[in-house]
């Protein structure tokens, strides 16, 4: 029986790991579209829009690609979860950007003096009877 060779994928997991995602339970390829779940460590579905996924892999490969999987997600894809999500908690949101703005420009922005002299303000006070 002919198998699909996951080695291209093996490679690529190890030597570009910015170029998959993880959602919904699945390896995404961005470059390809490729698409692989793993049911188990020993069982990969494979979608692609083309004919790649008409084959299926070896058990042996199969087994190196989930142990390649696993590796990439803890040394690589977890990590970058944990820092989006650090990260989302300073970001500002739009009416706090513009709260942040008003308040500096009021900081910023010259008080008029209201101190009063004596003399102006029984000035003030004759003429205003």
């Amino acid at each position: 029986m002919a198998y699909l060779d996951l080695s291209p994928a093996i490679a690529a997991l190890r030597a570009q790991p910015e170029e998959f995602e993880f959602s919904n339970d699945t390896l995404h390829h961005l470059g390809s579209g490729h698409r692989f779940r793993f049911p188990s460590e020993d069982s990969v579905e494979i979608h692609a829009d083309c004919g790649c996924a008409l084959l299926k892999a070896s058990q042996e490969q199969t087994k190196l690609f989930h142990t390649a999987y696993c590796e990439w997600h803890a040394s690589y894809w977890r990590p970058l979860e944990i820092n989006r999500e650090f990260a989302s908690h300073f970001e500002l949101t739009l009416w706090r950007r513009a709260a942040i703005w008003l308040l500096r420009r009021l900081l910023a922005t010259p008080r008029m003096k209201t101190v009063i002299g004596r003399t102006d303000l029984a000035y003030l006070m004759v003429h205003h009877h």
